[in-house]
């Protein structure tokens, strides 16, 4: 099964209203901002970043998040970093559902802010909130991440995308975070960035044949974690051999997952396969790898990163 065939962009409808509206939004309230913090998948940074958020927010300083880095694998994450620092941008990860982890960016915004801070400390506007638009695609945690940030339940969260569809001004300590709807771009240019997005539910699961998008994972991790792909539904190294169809039923058969005369029931074990691999349950993957610059710097480990931002 090729990857044209996983999502097909000409046949569905997966751009909707209200992600026009955000975007024009934007574009209004983006001279408003201080900042913009871009909040990114750790497993496919470079997918979950929206080139049309990228045009409208250029002119401001801005702070990556990529966030679930409990889910991607950490040695890739760690190279995501390098890469986004390298390009001169401030970059962070995190698990936005461990308690306390989002404040570690109230520093690295300060940082990014410093000479706004300096023209407002010489105005004497000490004091003065700074003003964050927290952006993204659907499904990257923004209003976890928020949650996280304020230390209460201030903005809604759910495992799906679209849950946000107005801007919502919250203020904590300093801070005053306007939220956005997550939103995506009207045209993908590469059917790869169109199925990762689609693998981690950015794109709407009812407008996805999901066998298809199970086919399509199965490919995608059996080219770069096949050890893992294997130990999880407990498959002999000849399965590694088989067409990702024949790979979903020989994992729908080891589950059990059978209907009359015997046959695998495929859809079903679709769903459990793309529900698993949201749930880590495959281990921390990553299915994105960052381009080669030259001269990308080191980063230190996921926890020096937290404690250098946390004191």
């Amino acid at each position: 099964m090729s990857q044209s065939d996983i999502i097909n962009t000409r046949q569905i409808q997966w751009f909707p209203g209200h992600m026009t509206k955000t975007l024009r939004l934007m574009e209004k309230e983006i001279r408003n901002v201080d900042c913009v913090l871009q909040i990114l998948d750790a497993r496919i940074p470079l997918s979950s970043l929206n080139p049309e958020i990228e045009r409208i927010t250029a002119g401001k300083p801005h702070l990556y998040i990529l966030n679930k880095s409990d889910l991607a694998d950490p040695e890739i994450t760690k190279q995501w970093l390098a890469y986004f620092r390298s390009a001169g941008a401030g970059c962070l990860a995190m698990d936005s559902k461990q308690k306390g982890r989002a404040a570690a960016t109230k520093a690295p915004i300060e940082r990014e802010l410093s000479a706004l801070m300096e023209r407002r400390r010489n105005r004497g506007m000490i004091g003065a909130a700074i003003r964050v638009m927290v952006v993204g695609i659907p499904n990257v945690g923004k209003s976890t991440f928020i949650n996280s940030f304020a230390g209460t339940n201030r903005a809604k969260a759910a495992n799906k995308p679209g849950v946000t569809r107005g801007k919502q001004w919250i203020s904590v300590d300093n801070f005053d975070l306007m939220d956005m709807p997550g939103v995506l771009w009207k045209k993908f240019d590469s059917l790869e960035t169109a199925s990762n997005l689609a693998f981690i539910g950015s794109i709407r699961d009812d407008i996805l044949d999901i066998e298809e998008l199970a086919c399509g994972l199965l490919s995608s991790v059996k080219a770069i974690y096949p050890q893992q792909l294997l130990a999880r539904y407990k498959l002999e190294q000849t399965a590694l051999e088989l067409a990702p169809y024949e790979l979903l039923q020989a994992i729908g058969a080891k589950r059990g997952m059978l209907i009359s005369g015997g046959e695998v029931d495929t859809e079903r074990a679709a769903k459990m396969l793309v529900g698993e691999f949201r749930a880590s349950k495959w281990g921390r993957l990553s299915l994105e790898r960052p381009p080669q610059r030259e001269a990308v710097q080191e980063v230190p480990d996921d926890d020096d990163a937290f404690d250098e931002d946390e004191q």
